[in-house]
């Protein structure tokens, strides 16, 4: 007996709990989650006085914030996936019809709640990071569009706000400005990093009109700029270090600097070749820099502070 056409259609479609998780991208949790840390290291307040909000805070940057811009951008991209990656839940038809954007909706919202139980800055941060993501993926704005507004947006996102968002948290208002400081740096720096990742997708931006550095600069150029954009930022820390009387920490982030520029040397003569393996061991001596950053920051942040005042 044939299922009568009304009854087919009564159930609603849902889209199974491992479709939400794949769209929600777990794996990119992890850099603002260790800039959030960099944050709770530079702070100088121990962990042990703050742990409940800590937990939360982890949750809001990587879970909540980054899964956010994670599944916006699989929403507005759902057309161009279904081109050159059909398998991906939206376009798959795994997360069914409008849930992309049910789902884009509710993250932000909850992110929204949860980052206003950390205090005001906090939410602060969460609100222009969440603004941020919208308008990298969605029209008009469409900031991925241009690989300068586009990576900027994800670099201030990934790295400035969750450091700032980690030293707020566990200081319970505005972190002083040696703390800032060291977070706009490394969100600068991280543009370059951003610009690494475009390498792998030229053909496809090209045809579908994504103006990343590669395609705006050539290869050669992109590359160039992205390791400069990488190298500057960390040769103003290393300054900074030293004329706050901390040589060790100047010269960790020298050496891995030191590091990084010799991959960069074999990165700069096949640039599309070497992007992903630069991006793997470059990006890790980066991500250290910032640890020893932040260390070294939250030795003297009580006597800076006494100064300041």
């Amino acid at each position: 007996m044939s299922v009568p056409p009304a009854a087919a259609t009564t159930t609603p479609r849902l889209p199974a709990p491992s479709a939400v998780l794949e769209v929600l991208h777990p794996i990119t949790w992890f850099p603002p989650m260790w800039a959030f840390a960099c944050g709770i290291v530079s702070s100088g307040v121990p962990l042990a006085e703050r742990w409940g909000v800590v937990i939360v805070g982890i949750v809001l940057c990587g879970p909540l914030l980054v899964a956010t811009s994670q599944v916006v951008n699989d929403w507005f991209d759902r057309h161009v996936d279904a081109i050159n990656e059909p398998d991906r839940p939206i376009p798959s038809g795994r997360i069914p019809g409008r849930w992309g954007l049910y789902l884009s909706v509710l993250w932000t919202l909850v992110s929204l709640l949860v980052a206003s139980t950390l205090g005001a800055w906090v939410l602060g941060a969460a609100a222009v990071g969440l603004v941020l993501a919208w308008m990298y993926s969605a029209p008009p704005f469409r900031l991925k569009q241009n690989g300068w507004l586009g990576n900027a947006a994800c670099a201030v996102t990934y790295e400035g706000f969750a450091w700032f968002t980690g030293a707020a948290v566990m200081l319970a208002g505005l972190p002083p400005w040696w703390i800032v400081a060291l977070a706009l740096l490394y969100s600068a720096g991280a543009h370059g990093i951003m610009t690494l990742n475009d390498f792998k997708s030229i053909e496809g931006d090209i045809r579908t009109g994504v103006g990343s550095l590669p395609v705006k600069l050539g290869v050669d150029r992109a590359a160039q700029v992205a390791c400069a954009v990488m190298a500057a930022p960390q040769l103003v820390v290393i300054a900074l270090h030293l004329s706050w009387g901390r040589p060790i920490a100047a010269g960790v982030v020298g050496l891995v600097l030191a590091a990084q520029a010799a991959l960069m040397v074999r990165f700069l003569k096949s640039p599309v070749e070497k992007a992903t393996w630069f991006s793997g061991l470059g990006v890790t001596l980066y991500v250290l820099g910032m640890m020893a950053s932040a260390v070294a920051v939250a030795s003297f942040v009580a006597p800076l502070a006494g100064a300041a005042a």
